[in-house]
């Protein structure tokens, strides 16, 4: 049976092809073209954008993919190939993050001043391209997860960037709608050939010449192939538990998130195992975790 920790190590320390293409720091352009695509916006400067994504996550013991300030907006860009409606939750964990470092590190911002102090607006989207099918937009709320009336909210737009949904928006941002056009080649072209590494050489020879991202994508092509089959095998690995419910009534999203807070130094394995209705014993065995 595989564990909920067999999925945290396998994911941890595991970038996405989305991240590799929008949150690199090389692909600043790639990047702010995705801004202004998103908003609606023509900014030019890509030297604009000042990346902080957060390199360790609590949440899941990953990193998140892409989080940069910008307009004096601090956005959280996530790629899903699973529909998560408990994306709010984890955007609020990055965001707390994010914004203790802003404080911690701006001279502008005096948290102990009586003057109301100004901080970046934050904009939460989540690009699906998962194989459920989904409307163009939903907006994901946090309020949703709380059985009463909560004091606080966070908002995710999720964006459905599958080939063929929200055209407008993938043709304003061409390294966007070549993103969306190279996941669902592979995901025809394996449905004819052997092996998913065969899927993605053959879409990569696929990419037109004169697209943004092949020689970006063609100059990395091993560490594209890993993402794509280590994004694979999670989703199988997901797959499989629901139909054969390993999971054994566990959230896979709760216990994670406990294992990140544990690994954080936030709770220890004896909290953790209180919060998860297990003795620690039970908490260990799922987890990994010694306390």
């Amino acid at each position: 049976m595989i564990s909920v920790a067999d999925i945290a190590v396998n994911r941890e320390y595991r970038d996405r092809l989305f991240k590799f293409i929008f949150g690199n720091p090389q692909n600043k352009e790639w990047t702010l073209s995705l801004y202004n695509a998103v908003n609606g916006s023509h900014y030019t400067d890509a030297s604009a954008i000042k990346l902080n994504t957060i390199e360790n996550a609590v949440y899941m013991s990953m990193k998140n993919d892409v989080s940069f300030l910008v307009d004096n907006t601090m956005n959280f860009y996530e790629q899903q190939s699973t529909f998560n409606p408990n994306m709010p939750m984890r955007f609020l964990i990055y965001a707390g993050m994010i914004y203790s470092k802003f404080v911690e590190e701006s001279r502008l911002y005096h948290r102990y001043s009586s003057v109301q102090q100004k901080a970046p607006t934050p904009k939460c989207v989540c690009f699906y391209n998962g194989t459920d099918d989904k409307d163009d937009q939903i907006v994901l709320s946090l309020t949703d997860s709380f059985d009463g009336e909560s004091d606080i909210e966070v908002k995710v737009k999720m964006i459905n960037i599958n080939f063929g949904h929200n055209k407008a928006l993938l043709d304003a941002c061409k390294p966007l709608k070549e993103y969306a056009w190279f996941v669902d080649k592979v995901r025809s072209n394996q449905q004819n050939m052997g092996t998913l590494e065969e899927a993605v050489d053959e879409a990569l020879e696929e990419l037109p010449d004169e697209s943004l991202i092949k020689p970006f994508l063609v100059a990395n092509k091993a560490e594209v192939k890993r993402m794509c089959i280590t994004e694979y095998d999670e989703l199988r690995t997901f797959a499989e538990q629901r139909e054969e419910g390993k999971i054994e009534g566990i959230e896979i999203g709760g216990l994670s998130m406990l294992i990140g807070l544990v690994n954080d130094g936030i709770l220890t394995t004896v909290d953790a195992a209180k919060r998860a209705n297990m003795t620690v014993a039970e908490f260990e065995e799922k987890t990994g975790l010694k306390a």
